[in-house]
């Protein structure tokens, strides 16, 4: 038997148009997943932390202010105070709901529904008419993003937008969006805004202004109100239009808001002026501590020393003494562009520099003449010499010394040096007291090789002259430069009765919290013994009442100082104290040439002095000079030096008595020294 093998034919297998649709749809839609899912979880593990908004704490205004708390400048990055969102009208806040962002307390940081608004008006008016950002987004890319316009920076925005949704409240959210957002003219935030424009806070804005600040956002420039007020009032009605439609106000409302005219006021600050300078140092000073990233964005408030009253009197006596130097030589239009000058005061026993004027014209040139100009003091710097040899014991007050031409070893031995009175005279035998007060040149020299150049320097240095001095005997004269403000902390030794205090110009600062993180501490360095001390206030008394100073004898107050003129007039200087302020005034040209015959200190600074010193005289608390134990004064004779010997029809033979019969009894019987009784007031008429 045959097998007869049957071919069986199988039909082929045919796939259909639609299961390979589907297939290739269905791969697309894995691979586009796995695609997409790869590029979200690169853009995931690249978008920034969105934890810093927690702690919103974005750059803002550094306030500086006076010493009675009044604004003087401020210091910004961004111009921008933040205000919690209970401070702002609600009608502000409605207005930019409903300009920017109507559905923002019902989307999820992205409003879906507002995207395919706009891209059907997109599509309706064939370009790009609407857009569809959020309020999240804007603070998104405010915040967190750059500025770059891209596909996958938009992907990022709305991802970030969704997730700072679901960690913040729609109010936190809100309130940063209103601190942060630009509205022109350099104002970040709406305070700062309400400042800029309408200088006025933003708790006091009325709705025409609120209307008009939230058309801002679209276009600053566009809209700004000071160049463009008519696009800025159609703005504002689109604005008005829309609050109406989410039923925030009423036809009549925005109507009345309308009609209300738009008063544009900058804010501006009341700063006294020459006040630049004095801002100048405390920059400086706070830059050097803190940096100047946190001084420009860390809002901190500064408390200065300065006080505005004095900061005025101390521009105005100084310009009326320079105009009155011009008048005296009106001719000489060089003196009049090229004379300047200095002032710095400071409280005696707190260091609080509360006045300064350090130069004509900040915007000119801001070199500082009251803390960084070098200029040669002259006779100013003698009570630094007679102050060293009273501290030694090397002279006392009544000291006879001979005031007389003098010849020393030059810079070289082919040389003489014959140092003159400024009056090239000479009038022998004369006490400490008189030489001082008449300004000697030559006694100067003489005590100074008495007592030594180390041993001046020494006393400068303990004084608060920190700048090196010259290694010569004309150091007695003066001729080494110092700084203004050194040679006012050197002057307030006397007041102080032996301790200098450092010259301070920032009183306190605090953090944005207002808490306080710095409070100023008065720095004291001794230098002498107060016996010494106080004779020099005695002495330099002297100046004031009978010698170089006496034009400062208006002030009608006890006061001490010195004057200081520079050969042939080019330096100018007075520095005084009263019992509680120290100030120091400098006169001089930018280049370096005469102030004019004649024009000393005692001419052209003091005046200066003694009418800024007026201003201080309202709020003295002390009547007259502190005085140690171990001070009594006796009558000497001015002329020999000598103890006078009261006779008994004299009015100080009671003293003289009372001393003989111990009935003011020696504080310190070897040296002879009685306390002085309280109700002595002749000071003058006596000597230690």
């Amino acid at each position: 038997m045959t097998r007869t093998h049957r071919n069986i034919s199988r039909k082929p297998l045919i796939w259909g148009y639609h299961p390979l649709l589907w297939i290739i749809l269905g791969s697309a839609l894995v691979v586009s997943l796995a695609i997409g899912s790869l590029i979200i979880g690169y853009m995931l593990l690249g978008l920034p932390e969105i934890s810093s908004l927690k702690s919103y704490n974005p750059p803002m205004v550094t306030e500086v202010l006076d010493s009675d708390h009044r604004p003087i400048a401020y210091w910004y990055k961004e111009k921008r105070w933040p205000v919690p969102i209970s401070r702002m009208p609600d009608r502000l806040v409605h207005a930019f709901l409903a300009s920017e962002d109507a559905r923002f307390y019902e989307h999820p940081g992205i409003d879906f529904m507002g995207v395919i608004r706009a891209i059907v008006k997109n599509v309706e008016a064939g370009g790009i008419v609407q857009g569809a950002s959020t309020i999240t987004q804007q603070v998104t890319r405010s915040l967190l993003l750059t500025p770059e316009k891209s596909w996958l920076r938009k992907i990022k925005e709305a991802i970030l937008a969704w997730q700072i949704d679901a960690a913040l409240t729609k109010d936190e959210i809100l309130s940063i969006y209103l601190n942060q957002i630009y509205l022109g003219q350099g104002a970040y935030g709406v305070e700062s805004a309400a400042r800029t424009y309408f200088a006025k806070h933003v708790d006091g804005l009325n709705l025409a202004e609120c209307a008009l600040f939230a058309g801002l956002p679209k276009a600053p420039s566009r809209y700004d109100p000071t160049r463009h007020m008519d696009r800025a009032k159609k703005r504002q009605d689109y604005v008005l239009r829309r609050m109406i439609e989410e039923g925030y106000i009423t036809s009549d409302e925005a109507k009345e808001a309308k009609n209300t005219p738009i008063r544009l006021k900058r804010e501006t600050l009341d700063s006294p002026p020459g006040t630049d300078y004095f801002l100048s140092e405390v920059k400086k000073e706070l830059e050097a501590r803190y940096g100047k990233k946190r001084l420009l964005a860390g809002g901190l408030t500064v408390i200065t020393t300065l006080k505005r009253d004095w900061q005025i009197k101390a521009n105005e006596a100084v310009l009326q003494g320079l105009d009155s130097l011009r008048k005296r030589h009106a001719k000489n239009t060089e003196l009049s562009q090229s004379v300047q000058a200095a002032l710095v005061a400071i409280k005696a026993k707190t260091g609080a520099v509360q006045a300064l004027w350090g130069g004509k014209d900040f915007k000119k040139s801001q070199f500082n003449l009251a803390t960084q100009g070098m200029m040669q003091p002259g006779s100013a710097f003698k009570p630094i010499i007679y102050t060293t040899a009273l501290s030694k014991g090397s002279i006392t007050p009544n000291t006879i010394v001979v005031d007389e031409p003098i010849s020393l070893p030059g810079a070289n031995s082919q040389t003489m040096w014959e140092p003159e009175n400024f009056d090239k005279t000479y009038m022998g035998p004369i006490t400490i007291r008189t030489a001082l007060t008449y300004s000697r040149n030559i006694i100067s020299v003489k005590i100074a090789r008495l007592t030594g150049l180390t041993s001046i320097h020494d006393m400068a240095r303990r004084m608060g002259i920190e700048t090196p001095l010259a290694n010569n005997l004309s150091i007695s004269l003066g001729s080494s430069e110092v700084t203004l403000i050194e040679m006012a902390r050197a002057f307030s030794t006397f007041p102080n009765l032996g301790k200098n205090i450092k010259p301070q110009f920032i009183q306190a600062v605090r953090n944005r919290k207002g808490e306080i993180i710095e409070q100023l501490e008065p720095v004291f360095k001794e230098a002498v013994d107060p016996v010494t001390a106080f004779q020099m206030i005695h002495l330099l008394g002297g100046v004031i009442q009978d010698g170089t100073g006496r034009n400062a004898r208006a002030l009608g107050i006890p006061a001490g100082g010195k004057t200081g003129t520079t050969d042939n007039c080019r330096d100018a200087w007075f520095i005084g104290f009263t019992p509680e302020v120290v100030a120091a005034v400098w006169v001089g040209r930018e280049d370096k040439k005469s102030l004019g015959y004649k024009e000393t200190g005692g001419r052209v600074a003091c005046p200066i002095w003694t009418s800024f010193m007026s201003v201080t005289k309202e709020e003295m608390i002390k009547q007259n000079f502190s005085m140690p134990q171990g001070i009594a004064l006796v009558p000497v004779d001015r002329q020999t030096g000598e103890i006078i010997i009261p006779k008994k029809d004299n009015e100080s033979s009671f003293i003289w008595e009372a001393m003989k019969e111990d009935l003011l009894p020696p504080l310190h019987p070897s040296s002879g020294k009685f306390r002085l009784p309280s109700w002595l007031k002749r000071l003058d008429d006596f000597l230690f």
